[in-house]
């Protein structure tokens, strides 16, 4: 088994000529086709077929990766932008996806990336190393598998957060949550953080909107916070008429509350007219405040409002005695009253997250990584 600069050279090689990587989690059926057990899917395959994800192909009698060490970009993003309000808080994050996804949302603002089936959109060529040295020399804490779902790409994701931890890089997920259970064990083993995206909370709007099922979204979150290390948030993007209701909210919120407890942070996000969905309006301020005010009722104590701009849902409040621990105008941080083991100033109670002594100065700054040999 090469190691070391041969074990480079050869990810380099296979990245170069397309050959794509052996993909894990599938098996063969009676009938001659092979089955992915990646994600519930379970996409059965002739050879030369592609899984509905589109990047995880047969050929021959395997099952491969074809977009393993390429990506649709690079760029150096606040880490509130994935959003996380409560990891590591104003501080860069190196973020980058590659393309497709195993859900068809007919929302998707990501929708350039997430349903490309053209390899033209990936031009930058990378392996797991060159990903984590740029993390260092750009200075980021993090690494971001996101713009697509990186459950799709686990074994490029898997390698990356390898490289990244033996450098001192920590690394987050931001995901759907559509995904099998013992791949889900494997992928978030390797994890430090995630964002999930929580897109509804009926099986109806699953089946609708993103031919897929809200059931085990549910089960990645129990598992995350039964079963893991991995600090984790939660969004909701909320679609006017489709799942904002405050009834909808409150299910939501009282389900969260019962499963994983009052410190998940959740976030509400405001749609925008996109994709396949050109026709509706986007989601006003007003409504994301009152879900926040529904969510907070119901006993989550840290609910935030995103793709608006308003200081007050933004920012982050001791749930015991109301001070304003973190203060946040967009991504940047205007206050900071978090004592350097992550309690409120004022009281002492322990705020949920992962902190550092001070906050980051990142703030909103989004930096392109150029490409090629991802120099910074």
């Amino acid at each position: 088994m090469p190691s070391g600069p041969a074990k480079m050279l050869e990810e380099k090689t296979k990245i170069e000529t397309n050959e794509g990587a052996p993909a894990r989690y599938w098996h063969a059926l009676d009938d001659g086709r092979i089955q992915c057990d990646l994600c519930p899917r379970f996409c059965r395959l002739n050879d030369g077929q592609r899984g509905l994800c589109f990047v995880r192909g047969r050929q021959g009698d395997r099952l491969l990766l074809t977009t393993y060490g390429r990506s649709s970009g690079f760029c150096i993003d606040p880490i509130e932008k994935k959003p996380l309000n409560h990891f590591l808080p104003g501080t860069p994050v190196l973020s980058f996806g590659t393309a497709g996804c195993n859900l068809t949302c007919k929302f998707c603002q990501n929708w350039d990336i997430s349903k490309a089936r053209a390899f033209d959109r990936l031009q930058d060529l990378a392996t797991p190393d060159e990903i984590a040295e740029a993390a260092v020399r750009s200075g980021s804490r993090s690494v971001a598998f996101t713009y697509n779902d990186p459950v799709i790409f686990l074994e490029y994701a898997v390698d990356t957060a390898k490289a990244c931890r033996a450098r001192g890089i920590r690394t987050v997920a931001v995901t759907a949550g559509y995904i099998c259970a013992e791949p889900r064990a494997e992928f978030f083993a390797h994890m430090d953080a995630a964002n999930i995206d929580l897109k509804g909370f009926t099986e109806a709007f699953y089946r609708k909107l993103c031919s897929g099922a809200l059931a085990p979204v549910l089960e990645t979150l129990e598992y995350l916070k039964h079963e893991t290390e991995v600090w984790f948030e939660i969004t909701t993007l909320l679609i006017p008429g489709e799942n904002d209701s405050p009834r909808e909210i409150e299910t939501m919120s009282a389900w969260i509350l019962e499963h994983l407890g009052p410190d998940v942070p959740l976030h509400f996000t405001a749609f925008h007219p996109d994709w396949k969905m050109l026709d509706r309006p986007s989601t006003r301020a007003a409504t994301l405040i009152e879900a926040r005010q529904i969510a907070r009722a119901a006993g989550l104590r840290y609910v935030y409002t995103g793709n608006i701009r308003d200081e007050e849902s933004q920012s982050m409040t001791c749930h015991a005695c109301g001070q304003r621990l973190i203060g946040r105008d967009g991504y940047d941080i205007t206050g900071w009253r978090l004592t350097p083991d992550g309690r409120c100033h004022d009281c002492g109670t322990l705020c949920a997250g992962v902190f550092e002594g001070s906050a980051g100065s990142w703030g909103a700054r989004r930096r392109p990584v150029v490409p090629g040999g991802l120099r910074t």
